[in-house]
């Protein structure tokens, strides 16, 4: 058993709201209870984050093709960012695109799903998040200590 366990937060960045209302509703069907917090858009995001409506620990699931600010941008800025450079992201998108692969991964996502290609097999992407939440280890500081 884990010290200091605590439920992550996921901070869900998807401007389309049937997409969002599907991947909320995956997250029930497989029983899993965490916390989902929504936003539209990166701009959007990024005040969540820096007003701490995002409770620690969290990780984020991005969508890139978004008004305002898209997830590349988005990642760009969380990345040069001290407080949440760092941040577990994973991207969500239709975007199929080498150069959107690329750019995300060079941005250090932890993974990219294609939603055509999830589809039906979303609930599969579910599991993986709720496994993952259940071997995850977070430090309980969110600031880094002087080291």
């Amino acid at each position: 058993m884990k010290a200091d366990t605590k439920e992550v937060t996921l901070l869900l960045v998807e401007d389309d709201d049937i997409d969002a209302a599907s991947i909320e509703r995956s997250f029930l069907k497989q029983r899993i209870g965490n916390l989902i917090v929504r936003a539209h858009d990166g701009v959007e995001a990024f005040e969540l984050l820096r007003n701490g409506a995002v409770t620690h620990p969290f990780m984020i699931l991005l969508d890139l093709q978004m008004p305002r600010m898209n997830g590349l941008e988005f990642l760009e800025k969380l990345r040069k960012d001290p407080d949440f450079h760092d941040t577990v992201v994973f991207v969500l998108t239709t975007s199929k695109s080498d150069q959107d692969i690329i750019e995300s991964y060079n941005k250090k996502i932890a993974g990219y799903f294609v939603k055509e290609e999830a589809g039906v097999n979303f609930i599969d992407v579910v599991r993986m998040f709720e496994n993952y939440w259940k071997i995850l280890h977070v430090p309980t500081e969110t600031k880094s200590q002087g080291h």
